[in-house]
């Protein structure tokens, strides 16, 4: 009777062992990528991503908690466990999901080049051959650039995040940027800023180096959280969260934007 009692505590044991109860979640983001996720004055992450990930928390009764990390750095980081998810308008590609795994899909995530008015490039490497372009380290469209642009004459110039990109558009260091068309068209071309600036072409596409998608990245052993989190997203999507949060920031529907 003693062993078999000790057998059923060890067995409680095991099992509590493998199931975390998640009362926290650590987000890793760049904060650099209005309206997506910024930091505002008082010192907090605030953003579409960000009001997002606090209803996904709501409905998980989890707290959520917000640690800054560059974008080239941001994978990395979640596999030596600086925080639990990624939710930094991460693109799905291949070559990521050999290293961490994904949510459900958060939103479309289409690249475009922007340049002055009245430019004529084109987001070609023959159009943009001897033109220097702007992209952020990590991103999606320095990997398109590096593998397509940058070997046919076009000098790619990577930057820490996206802010630095437009400062250098702006001041004329650079001759045009290639980014996520959502976060570029809300985030400079109807600022302030962005007045000088306009689409740059068309919409570049490529399945291998710029994806289909943004979701949330979490590490492979996780699982549960990842579950956890799908099921948080189809709650804000049947409950209307979702697009009552997109209205907010978005006159086109993000989540289908093609």
């Amino acid at each position: 009777m003693k062993k078999y009692a000790v057998g059923v505590v060890l067995a409680v044991m095991a099992s509590g062992a493998m199931a975390k109860e998640w009362k926290t979640v650590r987000i890793g983001v760049d904060a650099s990528y209005p309206p997506f996720e910024s930091i505002a004055p008082g010192g907090q992450v605030v953003g579409f991503d960000a009001d997002l990930t606090r209803a996904l928390c709501a409905k998980m009764n989890v707290k959520c908690v917000w640690i800054p990390q560059d974008l080239d750095g941001i994978i990395p980081a979640l596999k030596a466990r600086k925080f639990d998810i990624i939710v930094s308008s991460l693109t799905v590609t291949d070559q990521r999901r050999e290293q961490i795994d994904f949510s459900d899909k958060l939103f479309d995530a289409p690249a475009r080049m922007i340049a002055k008015k009245g430019s004529t490039l084109l987001p070609t490497a023959q159009s943009l051959k001897g033109k220097r372009i702007g992209v952020e380290q990590g991103s999606t469209q320095e990997a398109f650039a590096k593998a397509y642009w940058e070997p046919k004459g076009v000098t790619i110039v990577p930057y820490q995040n996206q802010d630095q990109v437009y400062a250098d558009l702006a001041t004329g260091r650079l001759d045009a940027a290639l980014q996520d068309e959502l976060q570029a068209d809300a985030g400079f071309l109807k600022t302030p800023r962005g007045k000088d600036f306009a689409w740059a072409g068309p919409e570049v596409k490529d399945p291998k180096t710029i994806g289909e998608g943004t979701a949330i990245g979490v590490r492979k052993e996780d699982g549960e959280l990842k579950a956890m989190l799908n099921k948080a997203l189809a709650q804000v999507h049947q409950d209307g969260t979702f697009t009552k949060l997109e209205k907010q920031y978005f006159d086109v529907d993000i989540y289908e934007s093609r």
